[in-house]
C-alpha cells in the first residue's frame, strides 16, 4: 500500500477531506523523523515502538584488498511490534 493509498483509505474511515488527511500523515511521519533524529524513542500502545538503536563499531573486511576496515558506532531506526499487531497480521495471512 502506497502513501496515497492509506490517504484514501483513512479519508474513507474519516470522512476527513484528503488535503487534511494528507498534512496529518505527513505532520506524523516529520515527529516521528525528528524525534528519532535526537534520540527519542517513540511508544505507540496497541501498535508498536519507534526505537532508535545503536549498531556497535566494527570490524569489516575488504575482501578485494585483502585489508580491513573499521566501520564506526552508528544509529539506526528500528520498529517493533506490539504483540496485539503481530498476532493480527499472523491471523489474517492466508494459509
Amino acid at each position: 500500500m502506497t502513501k496515497a493509498e492509506t490517504v484514501s483509505k483513512l479519508v474513507e474511515m474519516t470522512g476527513i477531506q484528503k488535503e487534511e488527511t494528507e498534512q496529518i500523515l505527513e505532520a506524523f511521519f516529520s515527529t516521528v523523523k525528528d524525534s528519532m533524529s535526537e534520540g527519542e524513542n517513540i511508544y505507540i500502545r496497541g501498535f508498536g515502538s519507534f526505537i532508535v538503536k545503536k549498531r556497535a563499531a566494527k570490524i569489516a573486511r575488504n575482501i578485494s584488498l585483502k585489508s580491513s576496515v573499521m566501520v564506526p558506532a552508528s544509529f539506526i531506526p528500528f520498529f517493533k511490534p506490539s504483540p496485539d499487531f503481530t498476532n493480527q497480521v499472523k491471523e489474517g495471512q492466508p494459509k
